[in-house]
C-alpha cells in the first residue's frame, strides 16, 4: 500500500484494463474510493477487468471522492466479437505472387 500526501485533491488513476483487485489497491493507493453500479459483490469480485470509468483518468477530485467503475460495456457501447464470421460469396480472389506477377516462360528458353 502506497501513502499518498494528505493533499486537498489527488488526481484519478488510470483504472480501465486492471483487474477488479488491482483497480481496488490502485484507487486506495491513490485517495480515491471505488464504486461499481454493475457488481453488487464488487468487494469480492478479483478476475474481473474494468472496461470504463468515471471520471476519466487524470481528472483532478477530492481526496476521498468516489470513482465508479463497470465491467461491462453498457448498450451500444462495443461490448465484444470480431464481427459477422459468416462466409462471403463469392470468395475473395487469392492473392500473393501468382496476382501480382506474370507466370514464367521457359528458364531456358533459347535465344536465337
Amino acid at each position: 500500500m502506497r501513502i499518498t500526501p494528505k493533499t486537498p485533491e489527488v488526481r484519478v488513476p488510470k483504472l480501465v484494463g486492471l483487474m477488479a483487485m488491482d483497480a481496488r489497491e490502485t484507487a486506495e493507493a491513490h485517495g480515491v474510493l471505488l464504486a461499481a453500479p454493475d457488481r453488487p459483490d464488487f468487494h469480492l469480485t478479483v478476475v474481473d477487468y474494468v472496461v470504463r470509468q468515471y471520471p476519466l483518468p487524470g481528472a483532478e477530485v477530492p481526496r476521498g471522492a468516489v470513482v465508479t467503475v463497470w465491467f461491462d460495456f453498457g448498450e451500444g457501447e462495443g461490448g465484444g466479437g470480431a464481427g459477422v464470421r459468416e462466409p462471403r460469396l463469392p470468395n475473395p480472389p487469392r492473392g500473393g505472387m501468382q496476382r501480382e506477377l506474370d507466370a514464367p516462360g521457359d528458364a531456358f528458353e533459347v535465344i536465337r
